[in-house]
């Protein structure tokens, strides 16, 4: 079983407001940007073993790619849990850590776009 995690989902906002709206989501989940490409549509983030007060047991982190899919825009994730020192862990992870922080993420995104 892998413990990465890797997500797509379609909305119909612009590829802009779409990342406008990510931005916004991890920092929303007290994330932290380690890295940022508008022009790419990428987004590099951090998050702590504890989020909103709820201790998960494992740092995560997050890549997304923002990309215009047709009508719409794509996000596509990929979540994996980190070390200590920020490796990424191949074994001996707290299972659905992952799991946890993309459905926060998805639903931190979608509120923000229906807003």
């Amino acid at each position: 079983m892998s413990l990465t995690i890797h997500d797509e989902k379609h909305y119909s906002e612009s590829k802009d407001a779409v990342y406008t709206a990510v931005l916004g989501a991890v920092e929303g989940l007290q994330g932290n940007i380690e890295n940022q490409d508008a022009a790419a549509g990428t987004i590099a983030a951090r998050f702590d073993k504890k989020i909103l007060g709820k201790v998960l047991g494992d740092r995560t982190h997050m890549n997304v790619t923002i990309s215009d899919a047709g009508e719409g825009t794509a996000v596509a994730v990929e979540i994996y849990p980190l070390n200590a020192i920020g490796q990424k862990l191949m074994f001996g992870a707290r299972k659905g850590v992952s799991r946890t922080v993309a459905n926060w993420f998805y639903a931190h995104l979608e509120h923000r776009l229906s807003t």
